[in-house]
């Protein structure tokens, strides 16, 4: 019985067809297509930035020598701290972080109502009031900065932290009206209704049930908005002499500046963006739906 059951098994496997494997080949073939992809992709994008950080921490006889060696002789301070030594460094760093601050502040309570305003309301024009919002992105940010660097000097706010906090968060409205509206269409409404049939009312439950929830989505829109403002160079070099944000100190300064000055202020400009990916890229790639694991 038992070599009668398996001679009958061999026989069924046997008349079996041959089992399709170029699906399987395809798809792993695909799948390192798209490693391959994403790795020269990466490369393309970090190696500017090794090489900048590279040169930061370099001597001035490497940086002077040509040609550059690729990796330093010696690792050294000389570089960044002639950097942030130079005359102005310091008041720009400054008033970038002012501005930084000042545009996350503005955004958001300007934005975060207008984002909850989209997400929870249906109304007449909204998909218009979505692209218009965009416009302001579609447009070179030489025709705002110019009426707008007119209006201030008006005004005398020109030459200011107020006037860069001004044209930053102009910038910053659209992507953060649009962010903080997709992180509260994830936030379920029926959490806002229950807190209301609870006795809270609108404001209440926005307050206690919304927000906290959304709290992770508003710190990656708010770290982006940061970030934006540090990187914007052109606005404020126009509308400000006198009190500039780091970046456009850098970026005047460049024409007189030495080597090591342009190396070590294009290491000192990235350092917040690469802080900005390590700490929220969780918060970021859930805010669209996907856990990072």
């Amino acid at each position: 019985m038992s070599d009668s059951g398996t001679a009958a098994t061999a026989s069924a496997r046997a008349d079996l067809p041959p089992i399709d494997r170029a699906p399987l080949r395809r798809r792993r073939r695909r799948a390192f297509a798209v490693q391959l992809a994403c790795l020269a992709i990466t490369v393309f994008m970090a190696l500017p930035l090794v090489l900048i950080a590279l040169a930061a921490v370099s001597s001035r006889d490497d940086l002077n020598r040509f040609p550059k060696p690729l990796l330093p002789g010696e690792f050294s301070t000389e570089t960044l701290s002639s950097f942030f030594r130079a005359t102005g460094t310091f008041p720009a760093l400054g008033n970038s972080l002012l501005v930084g601050l000042y545009t996350v502040f503005w955004s958001l309570v300007v934005g975060a109502p207008a984002g909850y305003a989209l997400a929870r309301y249906v109304f007449r024009g909204k998909d218009a009031y979505r692209v218009f919002v965009l416009l302001v992105r579609a447009l070179p940010i030489v025709v705002l900065s110019v009426p707008l660097a007119t209006m201030f000097l008006r005004l005398r706010i020109d030459d200011t932290v107020l006037a860069v906090t001004l044209v930053h968060t102009v910038l910053a409205l659209p992507t953060t009206v649009l962010i903080t509206a997709s992180i509260f269409v994830a936030v379920p409404a029926d959490l806002e209704e229950a807190a209301r049939v609870f006795g809270c009312t609108r404001w209440q439950a926005a307050r206690r049930v919304v927000v906290p929830l959304a709290l992770p989505g508003l710190a990656a829109s708010s770290i982006f908005t940061f970030v934006l403002s540090w990187n914007e160079i052109l606005g404020a070099t126009i509308v400000t002499l006198g009190h500039r944000t780091l970046p456009a100190q850098v970026l005047t300064a460049l024409a007189e500046a030495s080597t090591p000055y342009r190396f070590a202020g294009g290491f000192a400009l990235i350092i917040p963006a690469l802080l900005f990916i390590l700490v929220m890229r969780r918060y970021l790639v859930n805010m669209w739906g996907t856990t990072l694991r």
